[in-house]
């Protein structure tokens, strides 16, 4: 079973989304957004870019390209960096 994206609110007026695992794990959490839409489109981005998404090794002052098929872990990412809030 593929993935699950969840559409939240956080406070009254803001929206996030988490991606979970099949088995349940959190793999992913948003920003913050100001509308649904924003939201959506976050989620949208996320799957276009996912699976071509190049990985960065920061850990320990290294900065070397990761092929992606290397950088599998069972980390929680924090995704979203540079996305506008919608």
């Amino acid at each position: 079973m593929a993935g699950i994206f969840e559409i939240a609110m956080a406070g009254e007026k803001k929206y996030f989304f988490k991606l979970t695992a099949s088995d349940g794990t959190v793999v992913a959490v948003s920003p913050l957004f100001n509308t649904i839409k924003g939201a959506a489109a976050g989620i949208n981005a996320v799957r276009e870019n996912a699976a071509t998404g190049l990985v960065v090794d920061k850990s320990r002052g290294r900065s070397k390209s990761v092929p992606p098929q290397a950088a599998t872990r069972g980390a929680t990412t924090r995704i979203g960096a540079g996305m506008a809030a919608g």
